[in-house]
């Protein structure tokens, strides 16, 4: 499917709002409703495009995030096989705790005996 068709599909699947956008970009930024807001109805899936002074490109830069957070709840994770440590090197480890416990041993100073 090519992206023309996907997004008139995404559009009637839509709610889709101009709200007026703040920050930088003073006045002809703050007295349009600039900032678009797309909600996914079927997923319930919301994204936000304010950064530029322009609406189509607003309108542009939200569909293309809502395609790719939809493409991304379409991945399927493959599970995590759980794997073991082998025998040898839990027996490794411990050797190496106890060498490194005997050498702070040897640090710590002798008792004075009273």
């Amino acid at each position: 499917m090519d992206s023309a068709n996907r997004r008139e599909e995404l559009e009637k699947e839509c709610k889709i709002e101009f709200i007026r956008a703040s920050g930088p970009g003073g006045q002809h930024r703050n007295r349009r409703e600039t900032g678009v807001r797309i909600t996914h109805i079927p997923t319930n899936t919301v994204v936000l495009a304010t950064e530029r002074r322009s609406q189509s490109r607003n309108l542009d830069e939200a569909f293309s995030r809502l395609e790719a957070r939809l493409d991304e709840m379409q991945k399927e994770t493959e599970p995590r096989i759980p794997t073991r440590i082998p025998k040898m090197e839990k027996v490794q480890r411990l050797h190496e705790k106890k060498h490194r416990g005997e050498l702070k041993s040897l640090r710590k100073q002798p008792r004075s005996e009273d």
